[in-house]
């Protein structure tokens, strides 16, 4: 993969979590299963996992275990008050700055 491609995904793939968990609390395969819905993000476990552990760190995100009849147990992530600020924020900037991007396309390619 292209490192480009590498640093957009990187940017996005705290936005998509963060927006995926705003409704409701989710374990972290459910979320690589959901997002890998979303194509272009060929996101996995290994990819989604640093960023739980350092958005719970940020304390955006509050971990909730639940003992599992198969294995370890699950850990269900869910946004605290602080994390749905920053969410809010995120999308608010994330609006401005595609509206922004678009306009600059559309403009180099004579559609304005």
């Amino acid at each position: 993969m292209q490192e480009w491609i590498r640093q957009f995904r990187k940017g996005l793939l705290e936005l998509c979590v963060l927006n995926l968990l705003c409704g409701d609390e989710s374990y972290g395969y459910e979320i690589v299963h959901k997002l890998k819905d979303i194509e272009v993000l060929s996101l996995t476990e290994s990819t989604l996992y640093p960023i739980l552990t350092r958005l719970g760190k940020e304390r955006h995100l509050q971990v909730r275990s639940v003992p599992s009849s198969n294995g370890p147990p699950r850990r269900y992530f869910s946004l605290t008050i602080s994390g749905k600020v920053y969410l809010e924020n995120l999308n608010i900037y994330w609006g401005n700055l595609k509206d922004a991007i678009d306009g600059l396309i559309n403009k180099q390619a004579g559609k304005e």
